[in-house]
């Protein structure tokens, strides 16, 4: 399939926001950021710093594509399904287009500062995840739809530095709502599953500085080596 439009959906998964601070050494993002994070580098590598994925890119593999970077940083759900989708544009048949997603991670902390049961709370999320698959399905049929998975940080023991007042997190609340995206993609038509996830486990609060694959000061965002590695699942998905 040839491709004539990327469009990245989502959170900060996705953005640049994290791997320009990483890389720059800041600690918050600048109003100029860096072409480094997943989206930016999926459609066009920076050949001097990951020279691995060299001509793999989508604006090489597929000439005359267009780009668009619609996460945003903090993103929820809903926000993607009004916001985001309002900026994407109207229905289309077109089969060359294809779309990233990245979220539900936010709504899931959300929920755990909440008082609300963290069970309703996530059958919530998931339906509100549902909503907006089935509205992409319905307003994009023929689009590659490229569902991510929320990666844990905390490599499976529930401790985040960060978050230590929370205590242990709750980690089969995501493994929940993974396991229903994962689902989801094998249910829907031309819909993919990019197991992020998976990839990132043994990358985080367990791993050396040099293997992880967070942003230090905040260790629920991805560093420049984290993008790079969210696309290289992209890829992997799509080939």
């Amino acid at each position: 399939m040839a491709f004539s439009l990327y469009a990245a959906l989502g959170d900060s998964m996705s953005t640049d926001h994290y791997p320009t601070c990483d890389v720059r050494q800041l600690d918050t993002p600048p109003s100029r950021l860096d072409p480094l994070g997943a989206a930016a580098l999926l459609h066009s590598n920076d050949d001097a710093r990951w020279p691995e994925f060299r001509g793999r890119e989508l604006e090489r593999l597929h000439p005359g594509l267009t780009f668009l970077n619609l996460a945003e940083d903090g993103a929820m759900i809903d926000d993607v399904a009004t916001e985001e989708l309002a900026r994407l544009g109207h229905d289309s048949n077109d089969p060359g287009i294809m779309l990233t997603l990245t979220a539900g991670g936010n709504d899931l902390l959300d929920a755990l500062g909440s008082r609300a049961s963290m069970d309703r709370a996530v059958r919530q999320i998931e339906r509100r995840y549902e909503e907006l698959i089935a509205t992409l399905r319905e307003e994009l049929p023929a689009a590659t739809l490229v569902l991510s998975t929320v990666y844990d940080p905390t490599d499976g023991t529930g401790h985040l530095p960060g978050l230590e007042s929370l205590g242990r997190l709750p980690l089969e609340y995501l493994d929940q709502f993974n396991a229903r995206v994962r689902e989801l993609a094998r249910e829907s038509e031309h819909t993919l599953l990019a197991d992020v996830h998976r990839h990132f486990l043994g990358h985080g609060v367990s791993a050396a500085e040099a293997d992880c694959w967070y942003w230090g000061r905040n260790m629920i965002e991805p560093s420049a080596r984290g993008a790079s590695e969210i696309r290289r699942v992209w890829l992997e998905t799509l080939a």
